[in-house]
């Protein structure tokens, strides 16, 4: 199943997608968040790319596996952005993604100047990595 997942933060969007057989997460882009809730030509552009069948959301929880404190604000900006596009919406958790992701990437020798802008992507990849798992589609 294509998907497409967002890690929706206040400022940015990271956006990752499977590939064609739906079986490999990859990083995509990361967009202004103001653009993906709005439905921006770069946001739709990511859409027809991708062909996604469903978005998949990260969502916040504590270290105890409870919802964050964003994660209400995540629920409904992302239920907006699904009924936008007309996909079904999942969410995964996304605990730790961010820490991963700049693991991930000073592990390719990235400082955190060059780091900058692209953790939040790697984290929407991992964190759709880990839905695909879940599903065992890898």
């Amino acid at each position: 199943m294509r998907a497409v997942a967002l890690d929706i933060g206040e400022v940015r969007c990271g956006v990752a997608a499977t590939d064609a057989s739906g079986t490999l997460a990859s990083p995509v882009c990361v967009l202004p968040a103001r653009e993906v809730l709005e439905g921006a030509p770069s946001w739709r552009r990511v859409l027809e790319d991708h062909e996604p069948e469903v978005l998949v959301c990260g969502l916040p929880r504590t270290l105890a596996g409870e919802e964050g404190p964003q994660a209400e604000r995540i629920r409904e900006q992302a239920g907006r952005v699904a009924a936008a596009c007309g996909l079904p919406l999942e969410f995964v958790d996304e605990r730790l993604s961010s820490a991963e992701a700049k693991r991930v990437l000073r592990g390719r020798g990235l400082g955190e100047r060059e780091m900058r802008g692209k953790v939040d992507m790697v984290a929407a990849s991992l964190f759709l990595e880990t839905w695909l798992e879940a599903r065992g589609e890898v």
